[in-house]
């Protein structure tokens, strides 16, 4: 039996999918592979039907697969076998709305500052579709020079670094498109993110995003590559800056502020709180992280530099400084409710999810547009509507913090029982990787003989589970948690 993710990260996705073009019974393959590409199985097959079964799967053959076609036709079998239950009629299933600092959202899914939202076009496509709203590329007044190329990723697309600075367009112009975007679109949410020099600049951006009809305000001390100094996360590492600014701009504008997080930074509470008692309505953590790539496609004419990077592979990182500024105790005793946008990694529904569950009432999305383009926002929603509908949540502010109880101080873990790893023989292939694992990073508690089946040494095994993590087959489960010996 194939791997029904492992497959389906074989798809290239492609755009006007020749496979939809060539299914005899109008059905749509190309969608089905995308939902089982982005952590939808249960919903894949609305797509991926039980009419593929006697088909002689023309959908393969036009497949533009360099290798060999996607097995469209065995996943459709493997989807509809597994299914639980049917899955849920869309117009059944709960609405992901949600109020944030105040304003009205359509659903938690917005545009992040950046590349994939710098004009009216952009947006547009991206609200038609559906998404909740956006936070317009930074608005500055000072030219911004860009550099070619200015793009560089590692290990496909598992992070991803850029050079790019805040918006090429002059302020008239984009002040212009977030009025255009507001009088045409008035129930999305439209963020003006803004990035001045001074007081002044700081002040009269926020009042002429004000003017241009903006619902929210974001104030970028974060961007980690601007040529200029005294910009960006040169701000965001100085918690008096954050407060001054923070503070002038509070003073002139009505609608909610939020002030952006740099990572680059030991304490991210620090500047945070800064922006507390500026008064600001809420944290948008974290912009890119500082980083360098080698690869020489990514070098400006010969020469290297030191920008942001992003992707799944910051997930981790952004959820940690979410965590702290959450459980930080003079934020929890706000005396106002801080909202928090989180930003970092989200690919899938259930990235965002975790986000929410420690305590995002938003969140931010970049990198996976960036790759694979708007139409990501179909599974977002419709995946987190299946879960709330799967759990009995009704309201999606209900989710919003539910883990964060679940954490707890390094010395306060349990430390007297484990948990041992339970190998399922039948799901295992005899690769080895568990016991080269166990045997040269672990506790040596895995034999492997002739039978190339894996046996667990019991007293040797302390319940690290390096094993399971390495199984590439998920052969490997978990035995009920007991007291450890002695």
């Amino acid at each position: 039996m194939i791997n029904l993710q492992q497959e389906a990260q074989r798809c290239l996705l492609c755009v006007q999918a020749p496979c939809n073009n060539a299914c005899p019974k109008d059905l749509h393959p190309a969608r089905g592979l995308r939902a089982l590409r982005f952590d939808n199985t249960e919903n894949a097959g609305k797509w991926l039907t039980t009419a593929c079964a006697d088909c002689d799967a023309p959908c393969e053959k036009a497949c533009l697969h360099t290798d060999f076609p996607i097995r469209i036709k065995e996943l459709s079998r493997i989807v509809n076998t597994q299914a639980e239950t049917p899955a849920a009629d869309d117009t059944q299933l709960p609405s992901l709305e949600i109020d944030f600092c105040g304003v009205h959202c359509e659903n938690p899914f917005f545009l992040a500052s950046s590349a994939i939202c710098t004009n009216y076009d952009m947006v547009a496509r991206a609200f038609d579709m559906g998404w909740g709203g956006v936070v317009f590329k930074t608005i500055g007044t000072q030219p911004m020079k860009e550099v070619s190329p200015r793009f560089d990723e590692t290990d496909h697309w598992n992070g991803f670094r850029n050079m790019e600075q805040i918006s090429e367009n002059t302020p008239e112009e984009n002040f212009a498109t977030l009025k255009r975007l507001k009088q045409n679109y008035p129930t999305k949410v439209i963020v003006a993110s803004i990035m001045g020099q001074t007081e002044e600049e700081w002040m009269d951006l926020a009042k002429r995003s004000e003017e241009a009809g903006a619902d929210i305000i974001e104030l970028n001390f974060s961007c980690p590559q601007m040529r200029l100094t005294n910009m960006g996360s040169d701000v965001g590492q100085n918690p008096e800056l954050v407060a001054f600014y923070t503070g002038y701009v509070k003073h002139v504008v009505k609608i909610p502020v939020l002030a952006k997080m740099t990572p680059n930074i030991t304490h991210i509470s620090q500047p945070a709180l800064a922006a507390y008692f500026a008064n600001a309505d809420g944290i948008a953590a974290i912009n890119t992280i500082k980083s360098v790539t080698m690869s020489r496609h990514a070098m400006v004419n010969g020469q290297r530099t030191i920008s942001g990077y992003s992707g799944r592979a910051v997930k981790p990182i952004a959820l940690r400084h979410i965590l702290e500024l959450v459980t930080n105790p003079m934020l929890q005793k706000a005396q106002h409710h801080m909202e928090y946008s989180g930003i970092g990694g989200i690919e899938t529904w259930r990235d965002a999810l975790e986000y929410i569950q420690l305590g995002c009432s938003n969140v931010q999305i970049c990198t996976a547009v960036m790759q694979f383009g708007y139409r990501i926002i179909e599974d977002l929603t419709l995946g987190l509507r299946t879960y709330m509908a799967k759990n009995n949540i009704h309201n999606l502010r209900d989710l919003v913090g539910s883990e964060v109880n679940s954490f707890v101080r390094p010395s306060d873990l349990d430390r007297s029982t484990m948990v041992f790893p339970k190998f399922e023989h039948d799901k295992c292939v005899g690769c080895g990787r568990c016991y080269i694992a166990c045997h040269d990073a672990g506790h040596q508690a895995i034999e492997f003989g002739a039978d190339r089946q894996p046996k667990l040494i019991g007293t040797k095994c302390v319940g690290c589970h390096l094993c399971r993590l390495v199984c590439p087959e998920n052969a490997i489960g978990e035995a009920k948690r007991m007291a450890k010996r002695g």
